[in-house]
């Protein structure tokens, strides 16, 4: 009995002592765990990381397209900034790769077609990492299918070899047709095939990238859009054609008022820029217009028109700058002046004198010479040098009378046709070689 009486005592004294500042005890406990936390968290904390324009897939699309329907994403939904709450260790490896944005169409709401964005991030898969989507939404437009069909234009960049440009180009196909949503098919305004010629001297062959382009002359988003063009794409020929600088020759018709001449014609440009095939350019030194683009019939002033040259072009060729077309030319004409002047007959050079024959003037006497012309040329005018007879024509012994001839002078010119007598003789030969007498 007694034995029994001193366990029981032992139980109650080792129970009292276990419940003694039990409070304590459990704040302790919570302390500890609290401690836990912070040694782990302060080694490796939860953080976030914010990452921007991920583009947003959409899957399940036959749940619109089986329907004969079309979507449209919305401006500005197509894109999601996501916000990934994960530990540091691991924040430290992501990358924008990593992170996946999908929009489930057999998700998407009928009334407010407001399709739901899920973000995953691949290759951590067992981690403790959260990402969220801002907005959450992909907002879609539901329309009917229709197409059309539009012509392909060309466009280049980049500059060909130096002396050359680019010729005709043309696509193939020159014409595509379009499937997709009314209103997107309603916005297209035009389909260009770009291609680069940088460097390019020969004729080619190239693979062009193909942009529609709004009314407003923006490219468009082609990703939802379906074309008939193929797997081959569309291809462009482009024509690599050398270039070169040619004069323009200008004629004039027509006779200025009376007292009034005409003295000289300038343009501007002088030279133009032309292009064509190798046989072509080569046979062209100068561009010719015609005599009846430039009539002085009555004027009395100097005259300034502008004249387009395309017109006078030859067969194969074009201006290279196809804008600078028009050449202003300017016609001079002035008030006629007259002057007089007298020139002994030995300054006058004979030319082309036949080798067998001797040249002798008739008599020795004064030539009068008549010019009309602008007064302050007139009074410089000095034609020493400038005067002489042609015998090309005469390769006989005898007595001729011969016109005196002046070289061009530009301002005035020449009112009469001064006569000459000329006497043309045999050389005579000696024994001992060919020597006049």
């Amino acid at each position: 009995m007694k034995n029994k009486k001193l366990l029981l005592e032992s139980k109650l004294l080792k129970n009292s002592r276990l419940t003694q500042n039990l409070g304590l005890k459990i704040a302790a406990l919570l302390f500890a765990a609290l401690l836990w936390l912070v040694v782990v968290n302060v080694d490796d904390p939860v953080d976030s990381v914010s990452f921007r324009n991920i583009p947003v897939s959409v899957s399940n699309e036959e749940v619109v397209t089986n329907k004969g329907k079309v979507y449209q994403i919305v401006d500005g939904t197509n894109t999601v900034n996501v916000t990934v709450y994960a530990t540091r260790s691991v924040l430290s490896k992501l990358t924008a790769d990593d992170i996946v944005a999908t929009a489930d169409l057999s998700q998407m709401e009928v009334n407010t077609f407001l399709v739901p964005i899920q973000v995953s991030v691949r290759g951590f898969e067992g981690k403790n990492i959260t990402a969220e989507a801002t907005p959450k939404n992909l907002q879609v437009e539901i329309e009917d299918v229709t197409k059309n069909s539009f012509p392909i234009s060309v466009s280049t960049s980049g500059v060909p070899r130096d002396g050359y440009v680019v010729g005709e180009v043309t696509a193939n196909p020159e014409r595509i047709t379009v499937r997709g949503s009314e209103s997107m098919i309603a916005n297209i305004n035009k389909v260009v095939a770009q291609v680069n010629v940088e460097g390019r001297s020969t004729d080619c062959e190239l693979e062009a990238k193909l942009v529609y382009y709004d009314g407003n002359g923006n490219p468009m988003d082609a990703s939802q859009l379906k074309s008939d063009i193929g797997d081959e794409g569309v291809t462009v020929k482009v024509q690599i054609l050398p270039k070169k600088n040619v004069e323009l020759h200008f004629n004039i018709s027509g006779t200025p008022a009376a007292g009034y001449i005409y003295t000289d014609l300038s343009c501007e440009p002088q030279t133009i820029q032309i292009c064509g095939t190798e046989d072509v350019l080569s046979e062209i030194d100068e561009i010719e217009i015609p005599e009846e683009v430039i009539n002085i019939e009555g004027k009395d002033s100097k005259i300034e028109i502008s004249v387009d040259i395309t017109p006078y072009l030859p067969e194969g060729v074009r201006l290279v700058d196809e804008s600078a077309n028009n050449v202003i030319v300017t016609v001079g004409i002035e008030q006629e002046g007259s002057k007089t002047i007298e020139l002994p007959v030995e300054a006058v050079r004979v030319d082309n004198l036949a080798d067998k024959l001797k040249f002798a003037f008739d008599s020795v006497t004064e030539i009068q010479f008549q010019f009309a012309g602008i007064e302050e040329i007139l009074e410089k005018l000095d034609i020493r040098n400038a005067a002489f007879i042609d015998l090309g024509k005469y390769t006989e012994a005898g007595t001729y009378e011969v016109s005196v001839n002046v070289e061009p002078i530009e301002g005035v010119s020449l009112l009469n046709k001064p006569v000459v007598k000329i006497i043309l003789s045999e050389k005579k030969e000696e024994n001992n070689g060919d020597k006049e007498e």
